[in-house]
């Protein structure tokens, strides 16, 4: 299995730790948030100076057109003298109703005119430093009114200065706020990191605390979890080598005292310290725990296989699988009677396990029945579970022993006297908990043991 593989993320095309991209954004954002106030402020506050300054010229042009619409020429210039008078930086200029002629001020009179809703038309632009508004009264009366902008502007000017200040603090404010939010944000993660050095550091698989139910209580209840197998996985290899190196104990040490004496006969030359029958049944039973040496070995070499990551499941044709395990065991066991039918099957599940847990099931069947005795198998399929039954005719399991048959190295007192390393139905409990399946230790028709497992899986489709 291929580790997984991180890049090294890359912002902006600058190699930037998550904490420093964190800052960047959470600063830009604050920032841009900033910026677009203070753009709207300008553009309101310059906006409302200019229409403050629209309706002062508005409200006195409609004072001079009432009055214009009353006085007679002469009176006009008496008129905008009093007005210049009271309001000495507007420049002034009146035209009085049926006339084309203004007087007063020479004010350029022109522009784009609005309707208002009491008849009148209103002009207002901004021209040669000047804001002019001129006004049209319903009965022909046209009023010009001009005020210099460098006190609006300078208004202006001040408001936008205070604009930048505040601008300038909030870039700063954004690049604090950015490095408290990160600073929070990463502090989980820091908390975790801390948590995986000190696992590295001490070996000691401690679960991190979990607070709250956000993306980072998850990635640590995913860390936890990962502590958890991962001391599941240390206690199965320790218990595996413990009862590995007690069990490989008594065999090695019976076949080194034989092996020795061997050895010791034939150095002194006394060949005939023991007779021949003894000699054989010496030779005998360095043969037989060589095979309980390999067959232990072998077990073991399976126990770990199945302690190993899980390898890729696939179609499997559990009727055919059992066929072939049968075949096997029948090869060793000719004095046994096998009885054998199988519906079709398919589930998922890795070839080799499935091979090996059938086989075993079938092999302890076959030596638990005496010889001329019989093992039936059959797998009978339903619609989305098939159960195996295997049945022997031997002196079947005591009750209080069948929880602990799948144990390792577990042997019950009446199969201690048996071939064998203890190891065989463990081997099988354990491949059918990886594929989802479920045994159960009964009672057979004849007193023997029944081994039932239920699978899970399909009926094949036609051609499959």
């Amino acid at each position: 299995m291929q580790p997984t593989q991180f890049k090294n993320s890359r912002f902006l095309g600058l190699g930037l730790s998550l904490r420093q991209q964190l800052v960047v954004l959470t600063g830009v954002m604050v920032a841009f948030a900033v910026l677009v106030t203070a753009m709207v402020s300008y553009w309101a506050a310059t906006t409302a100076i200019t229409n403050s300054m629209d309706n002062d010229l508005s409200s006195k042009a409609y004072a001079i057109a009432r009055e214009a619409e009353k006085s007679s020429e002469a009176d006009l210039e008496a008129e905008i003298a009093q007005f210049k008078k009271y309001n000495p930086g507007i420049k002034a200029a009146v035209s009085p109703a049926g006339s084309n002629k203004y007087f007063g001020d020479a004010v350029p009179v022109g522009g784009t005119f609005h309707s208002q809703k009491e008849g009148e038309q209103i002009s207002t632009r901004t021209a040669g430093g000047e804001r002019i508004l001129v006004l049209r009264s319903e009965r022909g009366a046209s009023v010009a009114l001009a005020e210099q902008v460098d006190p609006s502007r300078r208004l202006q000017g001040s408001s936008g200065a205070a604009l930048l200040v505040i601008l300038a603090l909030g870039a700063a404010m954004a690049w604090a706020v950015s490095t408290i939010v990160a600073a929070a944000a990463l502090y989980p993660l820091r908390r975790l990191h801390r948590a995986v050095d000190e696992v590295t550091r001490t070996e000691e698989l401690k679960p991190l605390p979990v607070e709250g139910d956000d993306e980072l209580a998850k990635i640590s209840r995913s860390f936890n979890e990962m502590m958890r197998t991962l001391q599941d996985s240390r206690t199965r290899q320790t218990q595996l080598v413990a009862d590995a190196g007690h069990e490989l104990k008594t065999p090695l040490t019976s076949m080194r005292t034989n092996i020795e004496l061997f050895m010791m006969m034939y150095k002194s030359g006394h060949q005939d310290m023991i007779s021949q029958e003894e000699r054989d049944n010496l030779e005998h039973d360095v043969l037989a725990q060589m095979e309980e040496m390999s067959t232990l070995i072998g077990d073991l070499v399976d126990l770990a296989r199945e302690d190993s990551p899980n390898t890729e499941f696939v179609d499997l044709r559990l009727d055919a699988i059992l066929e072939e395990a049968l075949d096997r065991v029948r090869r060793r066991r000719p004095d046994v009677t096998f009885q054998f039918h199988a519906d079709p099957w398919i589930m998922k599940g890795d070839h080799f396990a499935m091979g090996r847990a059938p086989i075993n099931l079938i092999d302890n069947a076959a030596k638990w029945s005496p010889q001329g005795g019989t093992v039936r198998i059959s797998l009978k399929a339903a619609t989305t579970k098939a159960v195996l039954i295997v049945d022997d005719s031997g002196p079947g399991i005591a009750p209080r022993e069948r929880d602990r048959v799948f144990e390792r190295f577990y042997r019950a007192p009446e199969s201690r006297a048996m071939p064998g390393s203890g190891l065989g139905l463990a081997i099988v409990k354990q491949v059918l908990d990886r594929h989802g399946a479920q045994i159960f230790v009964e009672e057979s028709d004849d007193g023997g043991t029944r081994m039932r497992v239920v699978f899970p899986g399909r009926r094949p489709e036609e051609g499959e």
